[in-house]
């Protein structure tokens, strides 16, 4: 490091925060920017609308029955109008249904 053993309390103490205010402006410089972290973190929706068996089965928690069964429901009753639309599949509860949402988007088909 430097010498700073001769120097008074408050040179010492102004060095130290400088040297403190450095590393953080650096560290700061080389982290990416919070929008493209937030953004990295946002999985791709996929439109439960137009989805086909194996982009369901891609979902967390849905195997090759439920993904059926949401084509079946789709099928039965027409474009879902709402990503809440999917509760009314059975075997999704609200707890896989939380889990699902940040994956899901519901498109108009015309």
């Amino acid at each position: 490091m430097f010498r700073t053993q001769g120097w008074p309390r408050w040179r010492r103490c102004v060095s130290a925060s400088l040297l403190c205010l450095l590393l953080t402006v650096g560290a700061a410089a080389n982290a990416a920017p919070i929008e493209s972290v937030r953004a990295a973190e946002q999985p791709e929706a996929i439109d439960l609308n137009k989805a086909d068996l194996q982009q369901l089965q891609s979902l967390p928690g849905i195997g090759a029955a439920i993904a059926q069964r949401i084509l079946d429901f789709r099928e039965a009753n027409g474009p879902f109008e709402r990503v809440e639309d999917l509760l009314k599949v059975r075997g999704i509860g609200e707890k896989s249904f939380e889990k699902l949402r940040p994956y899901l988007r519901v498109g108009r088909s015309k």
